[in-house]
């Protein structure tokens, strides 16, 4: 158990945190969600220890442990693959290093012999024995191959290296469990098992994402960071958001009876029940929620962008064509002939390992990159705009308020009250239409561009990492813009409910080749026959 008390602090002016009580207990997994910047990732920190509160205190229960996935992935260079995952059981690895110095001598004394008996049996009440052979299945369930075990951290990839250090955070059972951003930079296999993990996971895990399908798959408990409070609510993200917005439709509707109200969410609770896994987790879970009363669900004072792309004409028949695409960077083939075929209504998502390809296809059919070999043609009909992933041109050395950084795009209308109420549905309300643009944070940004396209009224999105630098709120209204937008996208992203509600086809450019799938992105990853076929086409 893990608990909070009368927790506040301060950095400077800003209040991240007042008088927060707050208590976690095992068998449970904590989402803890808030706006950017409200203090989600500190609020870790006090848990973990790493931080102190101004007041206040954290308190673990007697002899409990505690693991928090680092955030340094250089920090252990130099240690082998294998013993970086043990030594996230910080006791186990000090009385390995010890009881292997004793073994190592050339004179051993009866102290030694001693000493070296206490050791083998604390050693042995902390499971050692399958200390190897518990971290070479967590890497395994990760995706780390056998063969780079012994290997030095150094000689890692990046995302191997994450890979490492949530392995050595999961080492060991802790009983209470601290993850920041676990799911960044993993691949869907990882993503999956990290999720069957924690499921299974009979301690306590608080956790803070802004991958809401993995919130929804793991989480138990929502624990909301807001105006310096913390409040804990029942059910997963989805629960959290749509209960939240029951809540607030029934605030607004003063007139409905009381037993009307309880109806509404008797059969609001039933409907995600009947979604719900058989796993123990998510039958625990279903018991939590039937006992919950209409004092329970709070309307959040959340903010949320209005996103909406109105097409200004439809496309025709033909939207584009891809004949032999080939470039070449940096002596690397990273586009090998590449040929499809897009029909309109289509909203493809790009997916795949290959981050490079991916983005520099994109670069090359919005005319920013030449391609060596093979051409691309667009439907006359069509209008195309297009969200780069690396969008500092658009701000950087630039002296305009965001109001005069918005005109250049809105030819149609250039009136300040125009451009002040498009900012104000952007959340740029008030003085923040007069900020910068060269001060924006990469969250404001993205909220820039995304103004930027809704005002180009193109018929095709081309979408490269859209979700990068959101918060959740933003994620959900971008979300449920594209679903609703009534022309074509293409798209990149890892966000797997983003990709499964919204695209209705899948292209992954591999070294040999593309796979072209009209499925979803959830039977996608499902299809065991064709995720062997493609991973064969990587090898």
């Amino acid at each position: 158990m893990l608990q909070a008390t009368n927790v506040s602090l301060r950095y400077g002016d800003k209040k991240l945190f007042e008088d927060v009580n707050i208590k976690f207990t095992p068998g449970n997994c904590y989402g803890l969600i808030g706006a950017n910047g409200a203090g989600k990732s500190t609020f870790l920190k006090i848990l973990s220890g790493e931080i102190e509160p101004q007041t206040g205190h954290v308190s673990l229960g007697k002899g409990e442990r505690l693991a928090v996935l680092k955030q340094d992935h250089f920090a252990y260079e130099e240690y082998p693959v294998l013993q970086t995952v043990i030594m996230g059981h910080t006791r186990l690895y000090e009385v390995m290093q010890e009881k292997d110095a004793i073994y190592m001598k050339s004179e051993f004394s009866e102290e030694d012999g001693m000493r070296a008996a206490e050791l083998e049996g604390e050693f042995a009440e902390m499971n050692g024995w399958e200390a190897e052979s518990d971290a070479a299945v967590l890497l395994k369930g990760l995706g780390i191959d056998e063969s780079a075990h012994d290997k030095k951290m150094a000689d890692l990839s990046g995302a191997e290296k994450v890979k490492v250090l949530l392995a050595q955070a999961l080492f060991g059972s802790p009983d209470i469990l601290l993850l920041d951003e676990p799911t960044n930079h993993l691949d869907i296999q990882a993503i999956q098992w990290l999720e069957e993990f924690l499921i299974n996971f009979e301690n306590t895990v608080i956790v803070v994402s802004h991958d809401r399908h993995f919130l929804n798959k793991v989480c138990t408990h929502i624990a909301d960071v807001d105006y310096g409070k913390i409040e804990l609510y029942v059910g997963n993200y989805d629960f959290w958001y749509e209960s939240s917005q029951l809540a607030l439709q029934m605030a607004q509707d003063a007139n409905k009876k009381k037993e009307e109200k309880i109806k509404e969410l008797q059969n609001f609770i039933a409907r995600f029940s009947a979604n719900a896994s058989k796993s123990k987790q998510a039958t625990s879970r279903k018991k939590m929620l039937d006992n919950i009363t209409l004092d329970d669900i709070k309307p959040s004072s959340r903010r949320y962008p209005y996103v909406a792309f109105n097409p200004g004409r439809e496309i025709g028949n033909d939207l584009l064509r891809v004949e032999g695409i080939s470039k070449t960077i940096d002596g690397e083939k990273v586009l090998d002939n590449v040929s499809f075929t897009l029909n309109r209504n289509d909203k493809v998502a790009f997916v795949g390992k290959d981050e490079i390809a991916k983005t520099t296809l994109f670069q090359i059919l919005m005319g920013e990159m030449e391609p060596d070999e093979g051409s691309y043609t667009w439907g006359v009909t069509t209008s195309q705009s297009y969200f780069p992933k690396d969008n500092s041109k658009f701000f950087d050395g630039s002296n305009m308020t965001l109001v005069e950084w918005l005109r250049q795009y809105s030819p149609e209308d250039q009136t300040e009250t125009f451009l002040r109420g498009f900012l104000g549905r952007m959340l740029f309300s008030g003085e923040e239409a007069l900020k910068k643009a060269n001060v924006l944070s990469g969250g404001e940004k993205v909220r820039c561009m995304l103004s930027k396209m809704m005002l180009s009224q193109a018929n095709v999105l081309v979408l490269d990492e859209p979700t990068n630098h959101l918060d959740l709120e933003s994620i959900t209204s971008l979300n449920n813009g594209l679903i609703k937008f009534k022309g074509s996208i293409l798209f990149t992203s890892h966000d797997q409910q983003f990709i499964n509600s919204i695209a209705n086809r899948l292209i992954e450019i591999t070294p040999k080749g593309i796979v072209d799938k009209e499925i979803s992105y959830d039977e996608y990853v499902a299809d065991q026959k064709l995720q062997k076929e493609i991973a064969s086409m990587y090898a």
